[in-house]
């Protein structure tokens, strides 16, 4: 039995076979998600996970490199962002680096996301609560 919080087998899968620079996307429930994309659902209902339940679960495990973020969540949904930019504060004290933030157009977001190794979709259900994940290395 694991010891990390992350206990979901594909997300964990996931972040094991990731290297330097692989990107992760986490969206909520609305992001187009592009058919030949791996694809890991965590959705049950709206608003189960949250975003930020996902967010957790995955940095108990990935070193990040950069978080990419679209514009529009600063205006449009200001608590989540807040939420998301604590979370990548916590994370740069933990590995002692900075982690560079990144805001894009939605757009370019949702264009960007397909070059992600896996889309996690979770049931968060607030308007662009995505993040994309560059993945670090822990040395």
């Amino acid at each position: 039995m694991k010891k990390t919080t992350l206990l979901n087998p594909a997300l964990s899968a996931l972040v094991a076979r990731c290297g330097h620079f692989d990107e992760i996307t986490i969206c909520d429930a609305g992001l187009p998600i592009p058919a030949n994309a791996e694809r890991i659902d965590m959705a049950l209902s709206p608003g189960v996970p949250d975003l930020l339940s996902c967010i957790d679960a995955i940095l108990s495990e990935l070193q990040l490199q950069s978080v990419t973020l679209a514009q529009e969540i600063i205006d449009i949904n200001p608590q989540v962002h807040q939420q998301i930019l604590e979370r990548i504060a916590q994370e740069q004290k933990l590995c002692g680096r900075h982690i560079n933030i990144i805001y894009i157009s939605h757009d370019a977001f949702k264009l960007q996301s397909h070059n992600s190794r896996a889309i996690v979709r979770c049931g968060e259900c607030s308007p662009y609560a995505n993040v994309i994940f560059s993945c670090g290395v822990p040395f």
